[in-house]
């Protein structure tokens, strides 16, 4: 799938608490920790003229609080020329990103419990990882309780204890892989693959035929991980930030 199709797609599958429009540019606001639900996704004309549309999104964050965050995607950023148009402006560059897709195809697994909501073993996993920060971890769990149906949640439970999570949205044909997550007692066994695995095959079941997920270009293991279960780079995205303003 290009990037005009599958970048909406991923936008409607992890929303945001706030969403607006400006024409073609989505305004998401949330809590300011998850990137995807704290940015503008300028994926289409706006519906004035850049530099109008840019001071619009300034305002939009800036009477929230929050960072002021564009995230701009390889072959589907409009105007071409905004990443210039934000460097002007004193916004940086980070948080570059590979959009992996694969198929689906995998396999139930009988240790991972898949159900239609998070449970609170889930919870409490997915909450761990966030390191103390009790706001990160509440404003994913919030995301996650707004996945449109049909969402799937997938938990492993080895030793008696959680050990990893994920979770999927499937929309149409396509489906996307969220919230992955291992314990750090449990890692290097091979968990996520049988998380990601069960999630697919539930997926498949569901209708779904091409998988989707988002991982930093930083995280080798992971990377390397989606590869050898046959996913690829589709295309890339990167975001532009500047700080709140007091």
């Amino acid at each position: 799938m290009s990037p005009s199709v599958l970048e909406p797609i991923a936008d409607a599958a992890w929303p945001a608490r706030e969403r607006e429009r400006l024409g073609g540019w989505r305004l998401n606001a949330t809590d300011g920790f998850s990137l995807r639900i704290n940015a503008c996704w300028p994926l289409g004309e706006a519906d004035r003229e850049p530099e109008a549309a840019i001071d619009a999104v300034e305002a939009f964050y800036g009477a929230r609080g929050l960072p002021v965050r564009f995230k701009l995607t390889d072959g589907a950023t409009s105007p071409a020329d905004l990443a210039d148009r934000l460097a002007r402006r004193g916004y940086a560059l980070h948080g570059e990103t590979l959009l992996m897709t694969g198929p689906v195809v995998g396999a139930g697994d009988a240790e991972v419990v898949i159900s239609s909501e998070p449970d609170p073993a889930f919870e409490a996993l997915l909450v761990a990882s966030a390191k103390g920060n009790a706001a990160d971890a509440n404003e994913r769990l919030q995301a996650l309780g707004r996945i449109p149906a049909p969402a799937r949640f997938a938990r492993l439970t080895l030793e008696g204890r959680t050990a990893a999570l994920g979770a999927c949205a499937v929309d149409g044909q396509a489906v996307g892989i969220f919230g992955m997550r291992t314990d750090p007692d449990f890692r290097r066994r091979g968990l996520a693959r049988r998380v990601l695995d069960a999630l697919l095959a539930e997926a498949a079941s569901l209708g779904a035929r091409t998988a989707y997920l988002q991982v930093e270009d930083v995280n080798a293991p992971a990377v390397a991980l989606y590869s050898a279960r046959g996913f690829s780079t589709a295309y890339r995205y990167r975001y532009w930030s500047r700080l709140a303003r007091d």
